[in-house]
């Protein structure tokens, strides 16, 4: 067999092992994405049934749409279900606006702003990463009620603006973020805040939509906190709301699982529209140390 021969079989059994190998890739990622999925379909399952239905020996690949449970879910005058998610949405969107304000200018005067006291501010803040939320638990609980934030939306947004952890991430970002852009904004004549604000904002666009979609998610989901400082019904986060169906004496199966349905619509929403920045601004934190 000549050399030109070899080369020919030799690029068929690559272009095979390639196919194969693609289909086996198009395969995996396709079994992965319906186990994913399977919990999305339960909950859509279940929430359009009836508790019969749901528990029941006969289970039934579809529900039997019972559109009827969105009405009762909304109607029910033990649970505000409808003002449990606009506080909800007014909590998870005023801390993540605070908390990227109020972490990114922390991060950005450790990465920048020379203060020989610096190295030793951010090792304070990391130390606060170490120390249990259950220890301070209590301490924010009395300190909020002692300032009458009980049942208000400063007693749920204001104690979780700063994160130890988002500072460090905004700290890390920021001393990767080219220095010849803000050097080239002092020779306009801006300071710190105006660089911060015109220079380093509109060119870190990426990594602060990474950081709004952690901490949206994380305060949509937050239960202890609310469930402690929002004790009447009218101050209810959508968490608060969603064990409320579960009781000592009677569980409403079809109420929790249309409630939860509901309730993951802002999560999917925010992550499918923010997926593409969420790996690539985290990643970048890692550019220098």
């Amino acid at each position: 067999m000549t050399t030109t021969a070899h080369h020919q079989v030799g690029d068929q059994r690559k272009r095979a092992r390639g196919v194969l190998g693609n289909t086996g890739l198009y395969v995996s990622v396709g079994v992965a994405a319906l186990l994913f999925l399977v919990p999305f379909y339960l909950i859509v399952r279940n929430a359009l049934s009836t508790d019969p239905e749901i528990t029941g020996e006969n289970w039934k690949l579809l529900p039997s749409f019972q559109w009827a449970n969105i009405s009762e879910l909304f109607d029910d005058p033990t649970v505000e279900f409808g003002r449990s998610m606009v506080n909800s949405l007014v909590v998870a969107v005023s801390t993540t606006l605070g908390t990227l304000l109020v972490c990114s200018l922390a991060g950005y005067g450790l990465a920048r702003i020379p203060y020989k006291h610096a190295n030793k501010v951010f090792y304070a803040v990391l130390a606060t990463l170490m120390v249990p939320t259950a220890v301070t638990f209590v301490p924010s609980f009395v300190l909020v009620s002692s300032l009458g934030w009980v049942d208000t939306y400063r007693g749920l947004i204001i104690p979780g603006l700063f994160s130890g952890f988002t500072c460090f991430l905004f700290r890390q970002y920021f001393l990767g973020f080219p220095k010849e852009l803000e050097e080239a904004a002092r020779v306009d004549g801006l300071g710190y805040w105006g660089a911060y604000w015109r220079i380093v904002v509109p060119n870190s666009l990426n990594f602060f939509a990474a950081i709004a979609t952690i901490t949206f998610i994380s305060a949509w989901n937050s239960f202890l906190w609310p469930l402690v400082i929002g004790q009447d019904p009218s101050s209810w986060t959508v968490q608060i709301a969603l064990s409320s169906f579960m009781t000592n004496q009677t569980v409403n199966f079809h109420l929790i699982f249309m409630a939860t349905a509901i309730s993951i619509l802002p999560l999917v929403f925010v992550f499918l529209f923010l997926q593409r920045w969420l790996v690539q601004g985290i990643a970048q934190t890692g550019i220098k140390g």
